[in-house]
């Protein structure tokens, strides 16, 4: 078992839960109300999902990426999708703009400029996060956790990330073996 300190944040599942959680206990507790809820794929998109259900509200998907390079650990251009994928309508009103982190805070501050000068119909954005770190540009509007250190935060998916579907029979064996 790994042990976080001020370099390293290790999250296990039950941890991860309990904090998007927190999430958006922390939105509900402000009193604020939205209309949809916009997740930026990958790392908002667990959050994002239960926020969505949560509140009882749409969910929509915005691609973004930057952390592509060293498996993944080195952060590169950002790259923004053309596209917001929803189910129905188009994304309008009052948004809770939701991730996993805020890193530099290069992909929460080009994002929400996106939706200014591409969304007309969006009329307020909050940003949900639920690791904000110091090194960060932004600062935004729920977090759950504030990390004056700035660790790697390891998160409880990052196993799927070197996993490869050869090797799944193997990996789910040695699984339940512990």
């Amino acid at each position: 078992m790994n042990i976080s300190d001020d370099k390293h944040l290790w999250v296990t599942w039950d941890d991860y839960n309990r904090a998007i959680e927190k999430l958006a206990l922390k939105v509900h507790e402000s009193g604020w109300k939205f209309d949809q809820v916009l997740c930026l794929a990958r790392g908002g998109l667990r959050p994002g999902d239960v926020c969505s259900r949560i509140f009882d509200v749409p969910l929509a998907i915005l691609s973004t990426s930057s952390y592509r390079e060293a498996a993944g650990t080195v952060q590169s251009e950002l790259d923004i999708a053309a596209h917001i994928t929803m189910s129905r309508g188009s994304l309008a009103g009052r948004i809770l703009l939701v991730d996993d982190l805020v890193d530099s805070g290069v992909t929460l501050d080009r994002v929400q400029r996106h939706l200014r000068e591409n969304y007309s119909p969006v009329t307020e954005v909050k940003s949900a996060v639920i690791w904000w770190k110091e090194c960060s540009t932004i600062k935004p509007d729920f977090y759950v956790d504030h990390l004056p250190t700035n660790p790697w935060i390891h998160q409880p998916f990052e196993d799927y990330d070197s996993l490869r579907p050869h090797q799944l029979d193997a990996w789910s064996k040695r699984g339940m073996a512990r």
